[in-house]
């Protein structure tokens, strides 16, 4: 009952929010903040005992094919952190989502969005897994286009959601062939599918995963999600949505494996979108654009995980990360809406002007550049240790993460030198001067500090076995000294450097590569103008024949009824004629005198009489 309670308690009272925002009131703005937290506080309650008792249920779906929802081990992680950071979030939001601002409807989405993600990860097969795969995908669409009167905010949402829609092609692809191979759509019996069904399944649950978790080619809708509201992104680039191609890539490492191709590609998509996105985050010069970047290299991290094949390190940096890039966007949220701006340049001083927020920012850029003893620092350790093996895919995922520690130093130098020439306020929107909800700060400073300590002694081995990942290899104690080194270092050159020239001049990498554009023209106008062939050819064959069908029609009905329609008219008219007469005929013998009717007779019979004479 717990398994399908734990999604069911957020969507109903996020559908019910959601209903009701087509009423607005000032009185239903007032407390569906209230009960969008009192859900969301049911929700983690729910997560805690459902990691602790592992419920499932089991129903059947379409066909009689069996299906579920389970809290195993990898899910357990997830499920609880999942809850936890929508808490978080949903309480910063209930104090910065201004009254007024459809908040039923807001928070409806968000909670939406949360219990399709708890149906996501505790899904045992691809139906299920389908069915939260694409409720996320459309609230991620409301949530990024919330305020829609916006039409560059519309635009945004649309390229996001389409973007994803084409990677999520990959599942229906999946889902397909795992029936023609397993005759299931159970996860646990993809990896024993049959050739060329295995493959096939393969495909399409990296490209399903590849497009949701923004690894190229596809990160560049995560630069369009950020016109979102704030607590949307916060949500979105920590515990859901990115976050759940790479958990369904570390959930499937078996099948990764036994097709011996597509764990080396997914592992190398992870190292290369790790660094090149990188070096995108180095190069911006807006907070929330510099954080989108980071989220797609650091789910890099976990993608390249699940191609090496340590569940247990990828699924750390996961949960770790996820309390990181909360808490920076909460902070960037808090300083958007008090200051006005999310410019770096225009942010100077914005750290010393709310102290709070400030500190616990540091804490998580900190814990984002790897310093030890921070969280990132060893999970991304435990990453790069599964790497060994392959020194090229290790080289790459050290520079990554070297990067990961000049990226965040940009951020840290950009709030917390003192205000100057640069500092601007309401450049983006009226600022508000305050921040009014603080509370989840501290808290997730916390767990963005310490939640490392998952992969290392003595917590390193209950972890794995939580995981079922009892053969993973976990970092030493000298790379984790070098790597922590090696960013203090990094961290270090790019405070001094950036505190020197400001900004980095890198057109290319601040434009993310022209990815976007690169998409639009390979795949987007190919596709338009193979769907203007397509129209084209509908209005002038397949509506042409038609239309000819029914001018051929018409004119044989014309043809008929000057040609042929008076010739039969005349027939029947002729035979209604004849009939007319034989009958009048017929009457005249009915007079009602019996010496006629005796004289009729005896002619029939003298006629007969003839006829059989004749015939004899």
């Amino acid at each position: 009952m717990t398994a399908l309670l734990l999604p069911a308690l957020p969507i109903a009272v996020g559908m019910v929010l959601i209903v009701a925002g087509f009423f607005p009131g000032r009185r239903l703005d007032r407390v569906a903040p209230g009960l969008a937290v009192t859900a969301a506080l049911g929700t983690l309650v729910l997560a805690v005992a459902a990691a602790w008792t592992r419920p499932s249920a089991r129903f059947p779906l379409f066909g009689g094919l069996p299906a579920g929802l389970a809290v195993d081990g990898s899910s357990a992680a997830l499920v609880v952190t999942v809850a936890a950071v929508s808490l978080a979030v949903l309480v910063f939001a209930a104090g910065e989502f201004a009254a007024g601002e459809a908040r039923a409807r807001f928070f409806g989405l968000m909670l939406v969005f949360t219990g399709a993600m708890l149906v996501t990860v505790t899904a045992t097969g691809l139906a299920v897994l389908l069915m939260g795969w694409e409720v996320m995908g459309a609230m991620s669409y409301a949530l990024i286009g919330f305020w829609w009167r916006d039409p560059g905010r519309v635009r945004a949402a649309g390229v996001s959601f389409l973007t994803t829609r084409a990677g999520d092609l990959g599942l229906y692809l999946a889902a397909g062939a795992a029936l023609a191979g397993t005759g299931s759509l159970e996860l646990s019996a993809l990896a024993g599918a049959d050739e060329p069904w295995r493959d096939l399944v393969a495909a399409g649950v990296v490209l399903a995963s590849l497009g949701k978790s923004a690894q190229l080619p596809f990160s560049f809708w995560l630069s369009r999600a950020m016109a979102g509201p704030s607590p949307v992104s916060a949500l979105l680039h920590s515990a859901t949505m990115v976050a759940a191609g790479a958990y369904l890539l570390l959930r499937l490492q078996p099948l990764l494996h036994a097709t011996g191709w597509a764990a080396p590609l997914v592992a190398w998509s992870g190292a290369l979108t790790a660094l090149l996105l990188g070096a995108v985050a180095l190069a911006q010069r807006d907070l929330k654009q510099l954080l989108a970047a980071s989220t797609c290299a650091q789910i890099g991290f976990m993608v390249l995980a699940a191609g090496t094949g340590t569940v247990a390190g990828g699924a750390a940096h996961l949960v770790a990360h996820a309390a990181v890039k909360s808490l920076l966007f909460l902070c960037a949220g808090a300083w958007l809406t008090a200051l006005g701006t999310k410019a770096l340049d225009e942010l100077h001083g914005a750290a010393r002007r709310y102290r709070l927020v400030g500190v616990t920012f540091a804490v998580g850029a900190l814990a984002l550049a790897g310093v030890p003893p921070l969280s990132l620092w060893a999970t991304k350790g435990a990453v790069l240790a599964a790497a060994r093996d392959t020194p090229a895919l290790y080289v790459v995922g050290l520079a990554a993460g070297l990067l990961s520690a000049g990226y965040a130093a940009r951020a840290l130098v950009a709030v917390w030198r003192p205000a100057d020439a640069a500092t601007r306020d309401d450049t983006e929107r009226q600022g508000t001067r305050r921040v009014r909800s603080q509370a989840p700060l501290p808290v997730l400073a916390v767990a963005a500090a310490t939640l490392g300590a998952l992969v290392l002694p003595p917590l390193a081995g209950p972890w794995r076995r939580l995981l079922g990942d009892t053969t993973a290899t976990g970092p030493n104690a000298t790379e984790l000294t070098v790597s922590g080194a090696l960013a203090l270092a990094v961290l270090a050159l790019t405070w001094f450097s950036a505190r020197c020239s400001g900004t980095v001049r890198a057109p290319f990498a601040l434009h993310w590569f022209r990815l976007e554009q690169v998409a639009v023209l390979l795949v987007a106008r190919p596709v338009w103008a193979l769907a203007c062939a397509l129209a084209r050819f509908d209005d002038r064959v397949i509506d042409g024949g038609v239309r000819a069908a029914a001018a051929g029609g018409r004119l044989a009905s014309a043809f008929a009824a000057r040609r042929i329609e008076p010739g039969i008219d005349g027939l029947v008219n002729a035979t209604g004629g004849t009939a007319r007469r034989l009958g009048a005929l017929a009457r005249r013998p009915q007079t009602g005198q019996v010496h006629l009717y005796y004289a009729q007779a005896a002619v029939l019979f003298a006629v007969l009489v003839l006829i059989v004479l004749v015939a004899g």
